[in-house]
């Protein structure tokens, strides 16, 4: 057996070759939303027992896994409601069928989600929506005495088919706040992350009932006109969302992913609803100011049609993009079923996506994970022979600081072609990326949880590399592992 290691003070080339010679990114963003509302995506019925909730959350990661996706946003409060162990809220009616109530047998989902996510390599960014109170109802019959529509009952609206919290009362912001500041606290999330639904979309003939609120905010001497005092109100709590989390841990990702279309008319050819005067959500400014460290824009159209093309809406993202965050493109995976998209649809918008990645386009959110983990049209089959047929880390974001963790130890091969190492001490190290050597390029074999300190290898030259929870690599230590066929060290 020969077995040579150096440590090598370069670092892994950025780009790595597909075997017909094209350009793979090593580090690409692959999530996947987990929908916990209506039981759409997990669990699947709020009639599942513990361990049948657990086994379907450990199936869908297993089959994202196996897809080669490395991250998912899972919907941890779908309505004043708490998929996790809350002092604030309560238990969620789609875990138990009664809101409040607590699984029996107990466990906590966002904690135990996290753990086997972090098991697989896989980020979890906590999925939290603000202001909506009740989904498919405006009834508060059935809510928890410690639900926020009956904490504010005051600032509690029946809007069209759902009940809302309003987004101008500041003691509703505080709250929201606070239920942040707790998660964030409390879990080893990777991210923390908001959706489209922050003023609701618009009922036709009906104004949302925020008359006293406004009212109350002109006699206090305010002069904003309604729908920018809406709008302020929002890019209040979107800035107070951003720094509190970094105020308590730095290396939380803070991502929005906001309707498609900022306004119709930017750019000139885009028709449709406008996310500014309607959901008052001025995402724009968000992105450029840095208020995100990701912008997940939802341009869940076709390509084609001009009205809403998704090249030319991700080019306009792109230049809003001022602070050089990451744009992870939120994709309609869901569409292969409830439109009749060829699953081509999604993989040529993987494509444009790529084609973009000098432009900080870094990868792309599937609306939603079932569509994957049920292999709907193929989708997983087709991704996986394709468009995600290697692992990818997660891309690093350069403005959220920490060192690097340590380069791997005592790195050795065995007889059986096993190249084994120390396990990490310095608790920084969230995962080893293994490379390997073809034709004068690193290609990234597989990532392994911080715990597996083996791996299988063939002959060849490879290089291990620790990862910490940012995505920052080591330097790499590389060895050869094959037979001595000839009595020359370095010679084939």
């Amino acid at each position: 057996m020969l077995v040579r290691l150096i440590v090598l003070a370069l670092g892994i080339p950025a780009i790595l070759a597909l075997q017909d010679g094209s350009p793979w990114p090593v580090r690409e963003f692959r999530g996947a939303w987990i929908a916990t509302v209506a039981n759409i995506d997990w669990p699947s019925s709020h009639s599942l027992t513990t361990d049948q909730q657990k086994h379907e959350l450990t199936s869908m990661l297993d089959t994202l896994l196996d897809q080669n996706f490395n991250a998912v946003v899972l919907q941890v409060r779908t309505s004043g409601d708490a998929l996790y162990n809350s002092s604030l809220e309560p238990w969620s009616y789609y875990l138990t069928g009664r809101q409040g109530q607590a699984p029996s047998p107990y466990y906590d989902p966002l904690e135990f989600a996290v753990q086997e996510a972090h098991k697989r390599n896989m980020e979890v960014h906590a999925w939290f929506n603000p202001y909506r109170a009740r989904s498919g109802s405006s009834s508060k019959s059935g809510l928890a005495h410690n639900h926020m529509a009956n904490r504010f009952p005051q600032y509690s609206y029946a809007y069209g088919n759902n009940l809302w919290m309003d987004p101008g009362a500041k003691v509703v912001q505080d709250f929201i706040l606070s239920v942040f500041r707790d998660v964030v606290s409390r879990y080893d999330i990777d991210g923390v992350h908001m959706d489209d639904y922050f003023y609701p979309y618009p009922v036709s003939g009906v104004s949302f009932p925020d008359s006293h609120t406004y009212s109350a905010y002109v006699s206090s001497g305010g002069r904003l006109s309604l729908a920018d005092w809406r709008r302020d109100s929002v890019n209040t709590l979107v800035h107070n969302i951003y720094t509190t989390v970094k105020s308590i841990k730095s290396h939380v990702k803070v991502g929005i992913s906001p309707f498609g279309i900022w306004k119709p008319g930017h750019p000139h050819t885009i028709h449709g609803l406008s996310s500014y005067d309607s959901l008052y959500a001025d995402s724009k400014k968000w992105l450029e100011l840095g208020w995100v460290d990701y912008m997940t824009p939802q341009l869940y159209w076709k390509i084609d049609p001009p009205q809403q093309s998704y090249p030319v809406l991700l080019d306009w993202w792109l230049q809003q993009n001022k602070m050089n965050r990451h744009v992870y493109v939120g994709n309609y995976a869901s569409a292969v079923v409830t439109k009749s998209w060829p699953v081509s649809e999604l993989q040529r918008q993987v494509h444009l996506s790529r084609d973009r990645r000098d432009q900080l386009s870094l990868g792309n959110v599937f609306f939603s994970a079932k569509i994957f983990s049920h292999n709907d049209h193929r989708i997983g089959d087709l991704f996986k022979s394709a468009e995600y047929s290697a692992p990818a880390l997660q891309p690093e974001m350069t403005w959220l600081t920490a060192p690097a963790p340590p380069v791997p130890q005592n790195i050795h091969a065995s007889a059986d072609y096993r190249i084994h190492w120390s396990g990490d001490s310095s608790g920084s190290v969230r995962s080893w990326a293994i490379y390997r050597l073809r034709a004068d390029v690193w290609e990234l074999t597989s990532v392994l949880n911080r715990d597996t300190l083996e791996f299988a290898a063939h002959p060849g030259y490879y290089a291990v590399r620790s990862v910490n929870r940012l995505g920052k690599e080591s330097d790499a230590v590389t060895l050869h592992v094959g037979d001595i066929t000839v009595g020359v060290v370095g010679k084939k």
